[in-house]
């Protein structure tokens, strides 16, 4: 297929890079970041856009998405799958994809879990929002990108479901990183509380596969200084998304409400910017009970 590729960051990058070693033919726009092998660079967007088969945009943001969307939507022949893999809040994605319609093109949200590691693998799984005719065309570039791909429902589904998952995961990584502190003082050697909670009913993914503790489970950004494979800043980004979301449908969630404030301070008072989402255990290890 001939793709255009916008936004290629710390996933981008990878994303349009396994696109091209796949064999597509892939035209990439960043306005900082370097073009990857095997990617043609494209002076604008709207080049990278125009006459594609489908484009794939990488975004920071919901007000990023709409304005790069406003610019390249006009140049975008009709039948064109636009497939929006940033994590935004879900009236943006909506809105797009009614503004894609309007033109003829087939617009999905389709934000990803994995981190950037997932990206560079290919292991992605794909969170999906929008039409079946266009899950169908692009099913082949999520099979080259990702491992697992679901298709949500309609167009907004696939934000609603990454806001939802990441809730959960900014929730119980806060939990797990309390638990540790927690059997830091109690005497309780690390390895064996995680020998114990890993098998029990304490299970997840934020101790199984990401655990926060260092020299303790898999190799997870613990090990390295807590450099980010899923930043704190991030994190952030997303339990704010998942509240606004909330707010809109008078939903009661109220871990989720503090597990964005507790990110708010660390982020934003505390040291935890620019450090993994997990790197919460050392702010918890230094405090006492409040």
């Amino acid at each position: 297929m001939k793709i255009g590729f916008i936004g290629l960051g710390n996933m981008g990058a990878p994303m349009s890079k396994n696109l091209a070693a796949a064999g597509h033919e892939v035209v990439g726009f960043d306005l900082v970041a370097p073009v990857p092998e095997g990617v043609t660079k494209a002076a604008t967007a709207v080049e990278a856009a125009t006459g594609r088969d489908v484009v794939v945009t990488m975004l920071p943001n919901g007000q990023i998405l709409r304005k790069v969307a406003a610019e390249i939507l006009p140049g975008m022949k009709s039948g064109t799958v636009f497939i929006d893999c940033s994590t935004v809040d879900v009236e943006s994605a909506r809105a797009v994809a009614d503004e894609a319609a309007a033109k003829g093109v087939l617009a999905m949200d389709a934000p990803v879990s994995g981190g950037i590691g997932g990206a560079a693998a290919g292991t992605l799984t794909f969170m999906v929002g929008g039409s079946k005719e266009a899950f169908e065309i692009a099913a082949p570039l999520f099979e080259v990108m990702g491992q697992k791909t679901v298709h949500c429902g309609a167009s907004g589904a696939g934000q609603s479901a990454k806001i939802c998952n990441n809730m959960i995961l900014g929730a119980t990584m806060i939990a797990t990183c309390e638990a540790f502190a927690l059997a830091d003082k109690l005497g309780l050697d690390r390895q064996k509380m995680f020998d114990v909670v890993s098998t029990s009913s304490g299970y997840s993914w934020s101790m199984n596969a990401y655990c926060p503790a260092p020299g303790v489970g898999p190799q997870s950004p613990a090990d390295n200084g807590y450099k980010p494979g899923f930043a704190s800043d991030l994190m952030l980004k997303d339990l704010r998304l998942s509240q606004q979301a909330a707010e809109a449908v008078d939903a009661d969630t109220p871990m989720g409400k503090l597990a964005a404030e507790l990110y708010t301070t660390f982020v934003e008072k505390e040291d935890g910017k620019g450090t993994d989402f997990s790197a919460m255990l050392p702010r918890f290890e230094k405090r006492g009970r409040s």
